[in-house]
């Protein structure tokens, strides 16, 4: 593993400002006391920083040389609203918040990259640090977009990476194409005509209906969608009823879409549309489905995918580094940012929680789980990657991107 020796020897300082921000977790579009510490680390550094992009987000500019060339490198700074189990001396001191996915590493990682990139300026052009609130479904990527993030400081490129449990601690996993899915919600209330329960003629049944429509949705899936283009649609709830003698007056159901492409989330929102009214239609409810959707699939530009392997290898090894890894049905709002710029999403394993301290929870050290917690073994693997991406990406070394500052 060929780590950055100056960024090895600056990782209890790296580690520091990790568990400080673990400690004082903040939900999405709150994190004031998150972007304060970002932002004072950075100008304490002589980094050019700017606030208020996409309300608590924060971008570090630092420019070498006369290059046009730039590159932005992101990390997420929210927490979840999960009550930690943990109990070491960095948990959670904000009831109800907890950073159980990572970003307070994320963040630490970029921190410890722009330490040693403004002390080493060994590149020509411009790298823009990007720390973004709410990406536990805030999508503060796209507010950050939305504010103007890549026309006040425009990028060829934007690369993002994601800690991974059960992935080997130090190990790399990318690929070409999607990597995350789409996520998108729906709700469907269905209004029937209620009765008594022994005489059900006299009412029209939503239970029945949304049953009916529940059983009909998974069609979609089988029978609909190519068996090659990947698609989860699942129903988590039902709800109907308060007694058992009754037939109630109405019934909904909600649950989750997810797949890697748009064309099939097209192809699953009109048949859902179809089936669920044409459902309610033959057994004389009316019905309302609402259909949202929340980010996009993350798909790497091919180009970008096999530039960031190339460098992922020469810090752990080709052999740690998995440069076709299976994509996750899991996502995530740097969707937004790969479809504004070329880029590249990546994981960098956490390994399987042995790392966790005395007094961490009983439960598993996975992702959204109330007894994880990052390894800090990453976090100089992390700052070398970020550091040795824009460097030779700034040395020209980087593939030729089509010119998208406009998109």
């Amino acid at each position: 593993m060929k780590l950055i020796p100056e960024i090895q020897a600056a990782r209890g300082e790296i580690q520091t400002l990790r568990r400080t921000i673990h400690a004082h977790p903040e939900l999405c579009y709150e994190e004031t006391t998150t972007s304060d510490l970002v932002a004072r680390t950075l100008e304490s550094w002589g980094i050019e920083t700017h606030r208020g992009l996409g309300k608590t987000g924060v971008v570090g500019v630092l420019k070498r040389g006369s290059s046009s060339r730039a590159i932005g490198l992101r990390a997420d700074m929210d927490a979840l609203p999960i009550q930690e189990l943990n109990s070491f001396e960095h948990r959670s001191k904000n009831d109800g918040k907890m950073h159980a996915c990572g970003h307070d590493g994320h963040t630490a990682m970029l921190l410890g990259a722009a330490h040693y990139l403004v002390k080493h300026g060994n590149f020509d052009g411009t790298v823009v640090f990007i720390f973004q609130p709410a990406e536990e479904g805030g999508a503060g990527a796209k507010a950050m977009i939305d504010d103007g993030l890549f026309v006040k400081f425009p990028v060829d490129a934007v690369f993002g990476i994601h800690n991974w449990p059960g992935m080997p601690a130090g190990h790399f996993g990318v690929t070409e194409g999607p990597i995350m899915a789409s996520s998108n919600e729906f709700r469907i209330e269905i209004k029937g005509t209620g009765a008594h329960a022994a005489l059900p003629h006299n009412g029209r049944d939503p239970v029945f209906t949304a049953v009916q429509i529940a059983s009909g949705l998974q069609s979609i899936i089988t029978r609909n969608k190519k068996p090659l283009d990947t698609a989860v649609l699942s129903i988590t709830q039902i709800h109907a009823g308060d007694a058992v003698n009754v037939v109630p007056n109405d019934a909904w159901i909600a649950g989750t879409v997810r797949t890697f492409t748009t064309e099939t989330l097209d192809l699953i929102e009109t048949r859902m549309r179809k089936i669920v009214e044409s459902t309610a239609d033959a057994y004389d409810c009316s019905v309302q489905i609402r259909f949202h959707r929340n980010y996009p699939p993350t798909i790497n530009s091919s180009e970008e995918a096999r530039f960031a392997a190339s460098v992922m290898k020469e810090i752990v090894g080709a052999e740690n580094v998995d440069d076709a890894v299976e994509p996750t049905m899991g996502a995530e709002d740097f969707s937004f940012m790969l479809l504004a710029k070329p880029g590249c999403y990546g994981f960098l394993g956490n390994g399987d929680g042995g790392h966790r301290e005395s007094g961490h929870g009983a439960g598993p050290c996975m992702l959204h789980n109330a007894s994880y917690d990052f390894n800090d073994e990453l976090l100089p693997v992390g700052s070398t990657y970020w550091v040795r991406l824009a460097q030779k990406f700034l040395s020209g070394a980087a593939p030729e991107s089509p010119d998208t500052s406009g998109a």
